[in-house]
């Protein structure tokens, strides 16, 4: 940037008119110091007055305000965060239905199954009368939203291991779906520590003992990993720490360089392999190796 870059406007050498050419300085440009911006583009011809600077640069800033807000919510990661939301929601709407689909028909047929699978049966049901067609068509709808559920799990599945291949293939997609999610994003997860990175999802029990009010969590969504689940209770602290390590280094590898790291993989399972040899060895293992790079 030369000198005179650092003491112009964000207005000059742009054309009045062009948006984008206005949205690039007003987001990347800078100055040193301010200046009184209104006069300097009086000055230039920029505007004819003060009143009229002010109302371009506040079409300016909105416009630009705008299409960030655009391009980010189009952007991988927003598409990832709003399937796994949407396929919770019919799961949860779904579910919610069933049971009223089972209380309901259970008053007008014999032998009605509860949950999705007794929806499913109900909805094969030929209705007889104007009350069993309703029961029959909200039962419809409930096939449709556990339909709609497996359709978006099967997105997921896809373009996870696209946007973020370390993590998908570490945690699953649905769980790398469902952190990035929490974390509002694979930049944002990226630049957390594995420290929070374990806890997310446990929000409401890490509240409760800062407030003095139960234990620290040992683990928050990543509790569904198999490393975690399906280790011994006394190890699964240190199953959750190694893997929240190598979840966040995924994450950042996934971020800053897109490409698949082998020994992230590699380095976890023999990690969760000393872990779990403790089970049948009594291994003392409690040693730094549990504490993995915050940095």
């Amino acid at each position: 940037m030369t000198d005179a870059d650092l003491h112009s406007g964000w207005f000059e050498a742009i054309p009045p008119d062009d948006r984008d050419a206005a949205r690039e300085v007003i987001e990347n440009g800078s100055a040193e110091t301010p200046r009184d911006w209104p006069t300097k583009a009086v000055e230039t011809g920029f505007a004819i007055d003060h009143e009229e600077y002010y109302e371009k640069l506040h079409r300016a800033t909105t416009y630009a305000a705008r299409e960030g807000v655009k391009e980010r919510e189009r952007a991988d990661d927003r598409q990832l965060i709003h399937t796994v939301r949407a396929m919770d929601d019919c799961e949860r709407t779904a579910n919610e239905l069933a049971e009223r689909v089972a209380e309901w028909a259970g008053s007008l047929f014999d032998d009605v199954e509860p949950g999705v699978a007794g929806a499913r049966a109900v909805a094969d049901r030929e209705p007889t009368g104007p009350v069993e067609r309703r029961v029959v068509s909200l039962a419809e709808r409930v096939v449709d939203l556990a339909t709609e559920r497996d359709a978006l799990a099967e997105t997921i599945d896809r373009i996870a291991p696209a946007f973020a291949p370390n993590l998908a293939e570490m945690a699953g997609p649905e769980l790398a779906a469902r952190l990035i999610a929490l974390a509002g994003g694979l930049a944002s997860l990226a630049k957390k520590p594995s420290g929070t990175v374990q806890v997310l999802g446990a929000e409401d029990a890490l509240f409760a003992h800062l407030s003095g009010r139960a234990p620290s969590p040992k683990h928050g969504i990543i509790y569904t990993h198999d490393y975690v689940r399906n280790t011994r209770p006394e190890d699964r602290g240190s199953a959750a720490r190694a893997l929240a390590g190598k979840l966040t280094l995924a994450a950042r590898v996934d971020h800053y360089a897109g490409e698949r790291r082998e020994t992230l993989h590699a380095e976890l399972r023999e990690r969760m392999a000393t872990i779990r040899a403790r089970a049948e060895g009594d291994i003392d293992d409690e040693s730094d190796a549990d504490a993995e790079d915050d940095a």
